[in-house]
């Protein structure tokens, strides 16, 4: 016995750009108050190196102020990306942060010869 069940058809999918737009911004503002958590936690660290503060904290591999420091710069980073696209910007990091492994090659000239660029007649251009 073969038994079909009829489903109404839903909503589309929105293949719209920038759908969760309002989750990237709400994200971006409550990386703000940790970015700034952690950098108070990397200078108190610092102080308490040199012996301004008293002891720190915290013991184990969190109880270096560089680790804190990173963090924070990470943390501000990504809140200013999200922030950015929560408000109608584009997506991208700062070209800072984009690694480029080896030389792009460049972009082939469809007038450029094996021989270099060629005027219109086909001669060789010097």
């Amino acid at each position: 016995m073969i038994v079909r069940i009829k489903l109404r058809s839903g909503r589309f999918l929105r293949r719209a750009p920038g759908k969760n737009r309002h989750l990237a911004l709400a994200g971006g503002a409550l990386l703000i108050p940790a970015s700034l958590m952690a950098y108070v936690l990397g200078f108190w660290r610092l102080a308490s190196d040199i012996g301004v503060t008293g002891e720190f904290a915290l013991r184990g591999v969190f109880s270096h102020w560089q680790i804190w420091i990173v963090t924070a710069v990470a943390l501000q980073i990504t809140a200013s990306v999200l922030t950015r696209y929560g408000r109608g910007g584009d997506f991208h990091l700062p070209s800072a942060l984009t690694f480029r492994f080896g030389a792009a090659p460049q972009p082939a000239d469809p007038a450029d010869g094996p021989d270099g660029p060629q005027d219109v007649r086909g001669a060789k251009a010097s």
